[in-house]
């Protein structure tokens, strides 16, 4: 297993995590989001390209996608795809995401869903409206919210935003929600996490200001952005690294898909991971994928997803790149796709590996 030869341990565990997409709703209009690799549903009912939300999704113009995202209800429907799954692909952990999951109106009674189906339940956030929401999540048995943070002041966030959302006084209300929201999970026995992208140099300031604004209350996950192969997040991290003093303790690498990261001890021991992207691709899926290359496939083969199509089946996905691999959920048990993910983590975690990911 070529990982980095640096004396750290090595941790290496399987993926056997299922991203949901609940629904497509959300209150920002980030300019980088890919949306699950969707079309923003409220600016195309009848696909004519109409855009009127602000939002974006940044690859469903290229990615081949057929179909408009549904909003996930809970029942026995759901619960039955994710057995579907779950028998298909070794499935520990139901990922919720979205547009905004703590918009969905029955957010507890999925946790619920995917607890009886035996799954623990994590879901990433904005945190707008996790504080109306979290309480009654976290009875439904909610584990962890990876909390998703861009600014520490409304300009900031307001930089990033689209159309309406291009607003200093919404930001500023934003970051309010966002700031409850992190209180709240902590305060319900919610893992809390801070996730936080590293584009560049210019970048480290706010990155710091992050640090220091939510490091006591959640743990911090430096991210990189995958333009440029992530050099230059890569060379952004290691100066907040260096102001923070963080030490490197461990890596972990996720056998079967493209995650890894580094664990940091902080000076006052709280932890810190530094995430990163491996160029994983799926044997036979992936191997004449127009986007297999050093610079079109960013995400690699990051692990399945599942949606809901409007008036149709639940389906299967593998790459927000290429949407139009996704399939309907029957298919995708009968098919081969399962068994080659099933391959691919059991050779990686068995040591496998192909690929440096330093």
């Amino acid at each position: 297993m070529d990982l980095p030869r640096d004396g750290l341990p090595r941790t290496v565990l399987p993926d056997r995590t299922l991203r949901v997409k609940i629904l497509d709703h959300c209150g920002l209009a980030c300019t980088f989001c890919h949306n699950e690799g969707t079309p923003v549903a409220a600016d195309s009912p009848d696909r004519s390209g109409a855009v009127t939300s602000g939002r974006v999704s940044i690859y469903a113009h290229t990615n081949g996608v057929t179909f408009q995202p549904a909003r996930i209800e809970p029942g026995p429907d759901f619960a039955l795809a994710l057995a579907a799954v779950r028998g298909t692909v070794a499935t520990d952990e139901a990922y919720f995401t979205g547009g905004e999951p703590t918009l969905h109106p029955r957010l507890p009674a999925l946790i619920a869903d995917a607890r009886r189906v035996g799954l623990t339940v994590g879901l990433t956030s904005n945190g707008e409206n996790g504080a109306a929401v979290l309480p009654a999540c976290a009875e439904a048995g909610l584990d962890r919210v990876n909390f998703s943070i861009f600014g520490t002041t409304a300009r900031e966030l307001a930089a990033v935003q689209g159309g309406k959302y291009r607003s200093a006084k919404l930001a500023e209300r934003k970051l309010r929600a966002l700031d409850e929201s992190i209180r709240t999970a902590a305060s319900c026995g919610i893992g809390v996490s801070a996730n936080i992208v590293v584009p560049g140099r210019d970048h480290v300031a706010r990155v710091l200001r992050l640090v220091a604004r939510h490091g006591s209350t959640a743990t911090i996950r430096l991210l990189t952005s995958l333009a440029d192969g992530q050099r230059s997040s890569l060379d952004a991290i290691a100066l907040v690294l260096k102001e923070l003093d963080a030490q490197p303790e461990e890596h972990i690498l996720t056998a079967g898909a493209s995650d890894w990261r580094t664990r940091y001890r902080l000076p006052d021991g709280s932890p810190l991971y530094v995430k990163r992207i491996r160029p994983v691709r799926l044997p036979q899926t992936c191997r004449s994928c127009r986007f297999n290359n050093d610079t079109d496939c960013e995400e690699g083969y990051y692990g399945i997803r599942l949606y809901r199509a409007r008036s149709g089946p639940f389906m299967v996905g593998v790459c927000i790149r290429r949407m139009d691999l996704t399939l309907p959920l029957g298919e995708f048990v009968m098919s081969q796709v399962g068994r080659e993910i099933s391959g691919l983590r059991e050779d990686e975690t068995a040591g496998r590996l192909s690929v440096d990911p330093g």
